[in-house]
Parts: C-alpha cells; structure tokens; sequence
C-alpha cells in the first residue's frame, strides 16, 4: 500500500560548478535566467547561487575549498548535475519518518541551508543511486 507523500514539491535541481562566475556566464547572460540568490555559506565552505525557473530554482554549487567533498565529485564526474532538492513542511520530523520508508539521513542532523531554512541529503544508497536533499523550515 502506498503512503502520503513525503515532500510537498520540487525545490530545486543543483549543478556543481567549478567557478560560479563563470558559469553565471551561461546560466544567467545567455539562458536568460536570473539570480535570486547568491550567498556563501560559510560554514559550509560553499558558495550557493539560486537562479529563477518559474516554479522552482536551479541551484549553482560551487566548494569554495579543496578539501570539499564536492571536490571529489568535480573531479571524478566534472561539472553537471548533482542532486534533487524537495520541500517539506519540516525538515526534522522526515529525518525521523525516513527509517519507516526504508531510508536513512545521510547526517544526523539537518544543516543550514539558504533563506534561514534546514536541509538534508537521504543516503544516495537508499534512494537508486539519485542524490536527494529535503529543504524546509527547522
């Protein structure tokens, strides 16, 4: 039997990028798509760029070190896509509900995530291979 569904809708879809400048060169001056936000998470040691879509956003990722662990995605899979993002109404109450779906969080905890919102990524192992993040209030 199904369940009810555990995100509201589609966030965002997030491309890793070597040098978000240059790229904002395509995504922004030739696609037309413009930024609506464009922060540095610090304690995240990343830079995070929102393009508007319409109903969703296009996330650029760009590590802003070289020990990132998007380092080694860049590096083994270059620049492209990199996960799905979904909203829901809390991000710590489906952190407790995914064991019951048969997933797991990736972290314990949710991070800090753009606009004062918590996110979190679902082991990629539990999900067939597609990297998920959930983004929402606390």
């Amino acid at each position: 039997m199904s369940q009810p569904p555990l995100f509201k809708k589609l966030d965002h879809i997030a491309i890793v990028v070597r040098n978000t400048d240059e790229a904002l060169s395509f995504y922004r001056d030739q696609l037309g798509l413009p930024v609506v936000i464009d922060e540095k998470i610090e304690s995240g040691n990343v830079r995070l760029t929102h393009l508007d879509m319409g109903n969703l956003h296009l996330q650029l990722v760009q590590p802003l070190t070289d020990d990132h662990p998007l380092m080694d995605h860049l590096n083994q899979n270059g620049e492209g896509l990199h996960h799905l993002c979904f909203e829901t109404k809390d991000v710590r109450e489906t952190f407790a509900e995914l064991p019951d779906r048969g997933m797991s969080p990736k972290n314990e905890t949710p991070h800090d995530g753009v606009l004062g919102k918590k996110a979190g990524f679902i082991d990629p192992t539990k999900t067939r291979g597609v990297i998920w993040e959930m983004t929402g209030p606390q």
